[in-house]
């Protein structure tokens, strides 16, 4: 997947729903969206045939599963990944280099034993939802701006495609892994929104200032009276940015 084309194709909207039902009607809905991201609870209620539901709309599925286990397992599960079509996916870069290394070079074998477009691979540094205190209390670095400068170069040596990390810290990973690499960004709250259980947000325009490529936006989008309304609001957000 390559750099977006658009402020439209920038938005990632975050499926956080129980069902298909519910998913596939947002998605039709929001027809000028491209990529869906598709997460534990959604994946564990529906499984991979609502992958393919999105892939027969002609959507990008980012399956957001923030794989974290021993290598092999890692690996196995991103070669899953490529046979179901995904757009992009998710490991966590505090497994390591030898598990982000092995998913990398299973999703690139696997593509390319069949023919596919490859994912893009994530690294994910410090979730949105953590802070400084929530760090020290399993034993990290008390600062989230150094672990993720730490876990980003991590990925990059491993050959992760891009970075998860907060918009706050877009700038240092850019510093870390170069111009080429994503930097894809959760915990985006349009201006007014409520941050409700992200501790670490900001508004997309800025993000996008910082060098942000791609942005994941999910209840304000979702749960608003007319989510194509909420996505038309976003982009025009970010056009006269």
């Amino acid at each position: 997947m390559p750099k977006p084309a658009t402020n439209a194709e920038r938005i990632i909207t975050a499926l956080d729903v129980e069902s298909r039902a519910q998913a596939l009607a947002l998605v039709r809905e929001l027809a000028a969206a491209r990529t869906f991201k598709v997460g534990l609870e959604l994946f564990t209620a529906e499984g991979p045939p609502l992958l393919a539901d999105l892939k027969a709309l002609g959507k990008d599925v980012f399956l957001d599963l923030k794989l974290h286990d021993i290598p092999n397992t890692v690996g196995e599960a991103v070669r899953v990944g490529v046979r179901h079509g995904v757009a992009m996916m998710t490991v966590h870069a505090s497994g390591g280099v030898e598990m982000m290394s092995r998913a990398a070079e299973t999703a690139a074998a696997e593509a390319a034993a069949r023919g596919m477009a490859k994912p893009v691979l994530l690294g994910v540094t410090v979730l949105t939802s953590l802070k400084a205190d929530d760090l020290a209390a399993v034993g990290m670095v008390a600062d989230p701006a150094a672990q993720v400068r730490r876990l980003a170069a991590l990925a990059r040596q491993a050959g992760m495609d891009g970075i998860v990390c907060s918009a706050q810290e877009i700038e240092i990973v850019r510093e870390v892994v170069g111009p080429e690499r994503l930097i894809v960004t959760p915990g985006i709250r349009p201006a007014g929104a409520a941050a409700q259980d992200q501790k670490r947000v900001m508004t997309p325009a800025l993000a996008v200032a910082k060098g942000s490529d791609y942005l994941v936006i999910g209840r304000p989008i979702t749960q608003a009276p007319s989510p194509a309304e909420a996505f038309e609001k976003i982009v025009a957000e970010l056009e006269t940015a």
